[in-house]
């Protein structure tokens, strides 16, 4: 699909559809698969709310979700048939991540925000301030209380922040400004907000979503 004439701005949420035991695996021992499944819907419709809450209000702004697994029947089912979805390619997450970037600003958008589907505390006034940046930065980034980081904006596509990066791993964040810095690029740092990943990230989670978990 392609975008309109007048969106210069993609926000695009990579994602999992979730299916029990393949989604938030690491969360499988505390909650099951049905459980980790449950908390990645949750997680995941809590983004695209505050997301589209943004577009809503914002013209120039394209919505679209990057997802793993799932058809198209399904999607619709869960996220409605108005949601834009691609598919993620790629052997890793830098991979994936690199060819989201490259195909949406071979599209023509000018300033592009990748989000992960697993960032509760994420609010649309953190979103909007990310794209708010980078009218004026080459590259935004979100850091993750574990780590790595929740969101990267950028300008351009830039292969080499992907590169050498220990994926899953505690330095993700500091190998990106590594990167960055060695292609000349300074981040600007949004909030450090958690997602959740492991077991000990569950206690992060809103005291309703926590009553509802196994």
């Amino acid at each position: 699909m392609k975008k309109e004439s007048n969106q210069q701005e993609l926000c695009l949420i990579f994602s999992r559809y979730p299916e029990p035991g393949l989604t938030k695996t690491r969360l499988i021992p505390s909650l099951g698969g049905k459980g980790a499944a449950e908390l990645q819907r949750w997680m995941t419709e809590k983004v695209v709310a505050e997301a589209g809450r943004l577009a809503a209000g914002r013209p120039g702004l394209c919505l679209e979700l990057a997802i793993s697994g799932g058809d198209e029947r399904q999607l619709a089912a869960w996220l409605g048939s108005q949601l834009r979805c691609r598919e993620q390619v790629g052997n890793d997450l830098g991979a994936r991540l690199a060819f989201a970037f490259d195909q949406a600003f071979d599209r023509g958008f000018q300033r592009v925000v990748v989000v992960g589907g697993d960032c509760p505390e994420l609010t649309s006034d953190i979103l909007s301030q990310a794209f708010d940046r980078l009218r004026h930065k080459e590259m935004v980034l979100g850091p993750a209380a574990d780590g790595g980081y929740y969101l990267m904006g950028l300008r351009r596509a830039v292969p080499q922040l992907f590169q050498g990066i220990t994926w899953g791993s505690g330095q993700v964040l500091r190998q990106t400004l590594r990167a960055a810095a060695q292609v000349d690029m300074e981040a600007f740092l949004l909030p450090r907000l958690a997602d959740v990943d492991r077991p000990a990230d569950l206690d992060l989670l809103p005291t309703s979503w926590r009553s509802r978990l196994p």
